[in-house]
């Protein structure tokens, strides 16, 4: 079967299935996203308590994400996504039973969204890991990053519309419970999945030594440490979405609408930032692209905050979203060609750590600095040291690409250097010295 080459992915019949179920999942779950963040501003106008619930369902992962990567390089990693995603189900029809008759509250949906976050503890890194048992060439491991790139925003430009014009027309609470249908989709396209199963590590040593062997392992590794570090100063100091209800309601004085518009250009930019990933044929020249989009996404930011204009700020919010996708899914692509397969379920789940673990302390930041500050202030602050975050790894990349060069000649991507510096040149990679 051919496909295009930014399809050439979905030539496994495995991934197919994953990609057409989360499709519709995904949907589903940015629907919840955007209900709950507004649900929250509805019922407290407050933006201490909007950090707060972002913080209560991402605070698991500060905890539990390296030690479930332990977990995850043990246990069956198709049965673990079954489970996490049935519990994501039933989560979501929780929601759904106490928004629709009309008892939900702060706390209980606190509590809900804290659940979810124990859930997503361990489903990111398993997703993660799981990618390359999908694929199971290795040559398509960046191409299937990407197109899971493109499928997350793609779901983030349909799933915030949507949302916002069921919250207009019928409330939240049918947010959640369309979302808790989609999940059925996924975990039926895993259920139909074909593949020889790798036997199970077991027990092999105990949790937390393995989880030494993990932190060592990334420790050595400067390339990986510094993507890593780098990941999660940028989870750290921009989690803008939690200040969008603000921006959305109060800055730009508009309604649920706006909220949707805003967070449906942030994926348009995503969605496009994933789209020019698919079309790359080689993990070669993403380093310096992290550099970049991170430093794109610092100046979203902080013309986010200025900005007054709504369709200003739509337009910022797709620099803000091309941006942090391309940092995110370019770390992801590099980190799973270099690592170890042994050591995989570890660092996918620090990168999880990067990501969610790091963002919840982020948001509550976000969101006293908001409250004391006001939200234009704290959009443009952490804009500002996102483009300092972004000078620094520009200046270590000469030293990263030194690093990552043998392992690129080992893997068969970089030609050696009796290939010719021509062709070095063209793939940005510098000759050594």
């Amino acid at each position: 079967m051919t496909w295009p080459a930014a399809l050439r992915a979905l030539r496994s019949p495995n991934y197919r299935l994953f990609f057409a179920g989360q499709s519709i999942s995904l949907m589903g779950t940015w629907m919840t996203r955007i209900a709950t963040a507004w649900l929250v501003y509805r019922l407290t106008h407050s933006a201490f308590l909007l950090g707060l619930v972002s913080f209560s369902g991402q605070i698991p992962a500060f905890f539990l994400a390296p030690i479930a990567g332990v977990w995850v390089d043990r246990w069956d990693r198709h049965r673990t996504l079954v489970w996490t995603q049935t519990l994501s189900m039933l989560q979501s029809f929780a929601l759904a039973a106490l928004a629709l008759t009309g008892t939900i509250e702060i706390w209980p949906l606190a509590l809900l969204v804290l659940a979810q976050g124990l859930i997503n503890a361990f489903d990111m890194p398993t997703r993660q890991a799981f990618v390359i048992e999908m694929v199971v060439d290795r040559g398509l491991l960046g191409n299937a990053i990407a197109l899971n790139s493109s499928m997350v925003n793609g779901a983030r430009l349909v799933g915030p519309a949507i949302g916002g014009l069921v919250i207009a027309a019928a409330g939240e609470g049918y947010c959640f419970l369309i979302d808790g249908i989609s999940y059925i989709a996924v975990i039926l396209s895993l259920l139909a999945m074909r593949f020889d199963r790798k036997a199970a590590r077991g027990h092999a040593q105990h949790v937390l030594h393995e989880l030494r062997e993990g932190w060592n392992y990334i420790l050595q590794s400067d390339p990986i440490r510094s993507i890593l570090l780098f990941l999660a100063l940028i989870s750290l100091i921009g989690p803008y979405t939690v200040l969008m209800p603000i921006v959305a309601g109060t800055i730009l004085h508009g309604n649920a609408h706006t909220l949707g518009f805003l967070m449906g250009a942030s994926g348009v930019g995503a969605l496009i930032s994933a789209i020019t990933l698919a079309l790359r044929r080689t993990v070669l020249g993403l380093g310096r692209m992290i550099a970049i989009s991170a430093a794109m996404f610092g100046a979203g930011l902080i013309g986010l905050g200025i900005s007054r204009i709504t369709w200003l700020s739509m337009l910022l919010m797709l620099f803000a979203g091309f941006g942090l996708m391309q940092q995110m899914a370019a770390s992801n692509t590099i980190l799973q060609t270099i690592v170890e397969d042994r050591m995989r379920g570890r660092v996918m789940s620090f990168y999880t750590f990067s990501i969610l673990g790091i963002t919840p302390i982020g948001s509550i930041l976000s969101g006293s600095y908001a409250a004391r500050f006001g939200a234009p202030a704290a959009l443009m602050t952490g804009g500002a040291c996102c483009v300092a975050g972004a000078v620094w790894f520009a200046r270590k990349l000469p030293e990263l690409r030194r690093l990552i060069r043998p392992i690129y000649q080992r893997l068969g991507i970089l030609p050696e250097v009796a290939a010719g510096l021509e062709a070095e040149a063209a793939l940005d990679v510098p000759p050594e010295r």
